[in-house]
């Protein structure tokens, strides 16, 4: 039985869930298919059929006929699986309207591609079926997820155990080596940087550089093929797209979850006089943001900005999302810049805009992992905690506060003899940023992260004051100018001893602080062998070694590994650390903690002890109120500044011992538990955190 290439249909509903935007895209029949395609403006639209080796010979053209709601439509045995074609419009001329009756279209919901020159794409029709073998979705627990954010082609690129052949690609992402590596560490979803086909801008190339992280999209529902082996790319999108369904199967088959990154924001047809490949083609007017003028409204930075406010548009994003969640199996999406996506016809944000809300009520997306980079580059763009409940959003006043709590607090305090600020802004942060997100969100809310794809690596954040980034070919204009980041004494790489000792204990608070605190922890792919770039916190235009993962490490670098090792299983054997709720005062709440707080005497924290900089020891006392799970009590020591000091394990009301389980102090994880008692005081060396369990 041929299998639909279209989108399940929907109930008949105004605006973007209207019947009218059913099945878009090449729906197959056993004598061929149909072709729907949205086109709002256009006068005519027409099928372009080409050869099946030659993409410049025409072989047949077809026109489509309008049908309700700006959609064009044709039946025809051409449109068979593996025939490729285009589109072509034609429609008004005036502002805000770029139709051409003689360039050739990308089809927006095509599931493959193929190109015969250099950016010269042709669509391609796929028929997609593909046995998962009663292979399913992991779906992990909100609590216990741990996600891993990397680049496809970087995580495996120089693996030694991967074969050369699968080096940098979706089947090597899956290669046994690289799960092993995952299962070892302990994380629980794998998020990749954009897989959907992009292209590099003309002036990347014209520097010999390339858009490495893809955020760059040609199209919403086609894997990337350079990521595919050669032996998939020879045998065509097909192919490819079974290899992705592949490796999405075996990351199951090993309970890891995969999420997308995904970039529906803009598209790679950047500013008006750029590429003309798809959506400006059939409709500038409806896909793109604009003036009344036709000039662009670009609140992404990247040229254009897909309109969301039209139907059109906000239902080509949505079913983009229900094909890679229900075809392709995939666990979630990171939203690139999902401010955008949000803002009205007035181009104003609103978390109950259409798109956003059908995101969360939709049927084939429940289940799905829906998270949030809640902010863009236009007015009223920055919109951390704003989401609503159904979202997770990346916290960047978390990984703010901890990189100044334990970086440029340090640096600060180094030159003025004490920091800027005390330890309440942390707490709160360790805590799982209360002042941020509503009590019926709850901690889960948090991404926590303190690197990512975008800015300084983990080991570049403790060793470079400014930003490297000459390489980019910008004379060092592009990148964040404030890093929050602190070298410790010396710029890049050095031999100091003491510099360099300083800086690894400074990455272990960092690790230590994101590992355990409550919400969901994000770890940067290499950041647990303290990978570097060099100082280049933009590395976007870099295929090359700066960028790909070594997997050829230090001693130190195994050490660090092995501290990561031991965070994350100590995060899945202590539910006090991963509350699913936030605690009240007056009241039980189950899978919450309930959390007391004292200072390095082991006394209740003052408020004077809260904001004085001059005190940044603390004690953080979480007791689990589990569900499903024994209780559980922790005790997390804080130490925030550069002199050694003692601390008074607290006394309190039926703990009688306190068992110690890791120690950033610690070049590497001990295997001795050494047991203290309440009033016991123990010596804390600089900038440190201690980690007990309470029993």
């Amino acid at each position: 039985m041929t299998r639909p290439q279209s989108t399940a249909t929907v109930a008949t509903t105004p605006g973007l869930l209207s019947s009218d935007l059913d099945s878009m895209g090449v729906t197959l029949h056993p004598d061929g298919g149909t072709l729907r395609v949205w086109a709002g403006r256009a006068a005519s639209v027409e099928l372009v059929v080409f050869d099946d080796t030659d993409l410049d010979w025409i072989v047949d053209t077809v026109a489509l006929e309008p049908a309700a709601g700006g959609v064009w439509t044709v039946t025809t045995p051409l449109l068979r699986p593996g025939t490729r074609y285009a589109v072509r419009a034609d429609g008004p001329h005036g502002a805000g309207n770029t139709f051409n009756p003689g360039t050739l279209l990308l089809e927006p919901y095509s599931r493959g591609l193929v190109a015969q020159r250099f950016e010269d794409w042709r669509s391609v029709v796929v028929e997609g079926s593909f046995d998962w073998g009663g292979v399913t979705k992991p779906d992990v627990p909100l609590d216990r997820v741990v996600i891993y954010e990397g680049h496809l082609k970087g995580l495996s690129k120089r693996h030694p155990a991967v074969p050369p052949a699968l080096h940098g690609t979706y089947a090597g992402l899956a290669h046994p080596a690289m799960i092993e590596h995952f299962l070892s560490l302990g994380i629980t979803s794998i998020e990749l940087l954009p897989v959907h086909q992009f292209s590099s801008e003309l002036r990347l190339l014209q520097h010999g550089l390339s858009n490495y992280w893809g955020y760059n999209t040609l199209n919403f529902f086609t894997p990337h093929a350079a990521y595919a082996t050669d032996a998939s790319r020879m045998a065509g999108p097909e192919a490819i797209l079974r290899e992705f369904k592949g490796m999405v199967r075996l990351l199951h088959e090993a309970g890891l979850e995969v999420i997308l990154d995904v970039v529906y924001n803009h598209t790679s047809e950047e500013a008006l006089g750029g590429p003309r490949t798809s959506l400006r083609g059939l409709d500038n007017r409806a896909y793109y943001r604009q003036h009344d003028d036709g000039a662009y409204i670009d609140v992404t930075g990247c040229g254009n900005s897909v309109d969301t406010s039209t139907d059109a548009a906000a239902r080509l994003v949505l079913d983009s999302l229900r094909y890679w969640a229900d075809d392709v199996q995939v666990d979630g999406f990171r939203f690139d810049l999902a401010t955008t996506l949000g803002r009205d016809g007035n181009h104003d944000f609103s978390p109950d805009h259409p798109l956003l809300q059908a995101i969360l009520n939709d049927p084939a997306l429940a289940g799905v992992k829906k998270i949030a980079e809640p902010w863009d580059v236009g007015m009223g763009g920055w919109q951390t905690g704003n989401f609503g409940p159904g979202w997770h959003e990346w916290n960047d006043r978390y990984r703010d506060r901890v990189r100044n709590f334990w970086l440029s607090d340090v640096d600060y305090a180094r030159r003025a003899s004490t920091a800027p600020v005390g330890v309440g802004g942390f707490a709160t942060r360790l805590a799982g940023s209360s002042n941020t997100f509503s009590d019926e969100r709850g901690p889960l809310a948090s991404i926590n992260f303190v690197t990512a794809h975008d800015g300084f690596t983990l080991r570049d954040l403790v060793s470079y004051d400014v930003k490297h980034n000459m390489g980019n070919g910008e004379q060092n204009r592009d990148g964040a100018d404030t890093n929050r980041s602190f070298n410790h004494g010396a710029e890049g790489p050095t031999d100091d001893t003491t510099i360099l000792a300083t800086r690894r204990k400074a990455m272990r608070n960092l690790l230590g602080t994101l590992l355990l605190s409550a919400g969901i922890p994000m770890l940067t792919a290499g950041d647990e062998y303290g990978r570097t770039q060099r100082g280049n916190n933009n590395a976007y235009c870099h295929d090359s070694p700066l960028t790909w993962i070594s997997w050829e490490h230090a001693p130190w670098q195994e050490d660090l590994f092995a501290h990561v090792q031991r965070l994350l299983q100590l995060r899945r054997e202590n539910p006090a650390l991963r509350p699913k709720r936030f605690a009240h005062d007056k009241k039980v709440v189950p899978s919450a903690s309930v959390i007391d707080w004292y200072d390095e005497h082991g006394e209740t924290m003052s408020i004077e002890r809260w904001t004085n900089p001059a005190h940044r020891t603390l004690q953080y006392d979480a007791a689990s109120t589990p569900e499903q799970e024994a209780p559980n009590r922790i005790l997390l020591i804080i130490h925030g500044n550069e002199r050694p000091i003692d601390v008074t394990l607290p006394v309190i009301d039926g703990i009688t011992r306190y068992v110690a389980l890791w120690s950033s102090a610690d070049e590497r994880p001990s295997d001795e538990h050494a047991v203290y008692e309440p009033g016991d005081v123990l010596p804390i060396v600089a900038t440190s955190m201690h980690l007990f369990r309470m029993e």
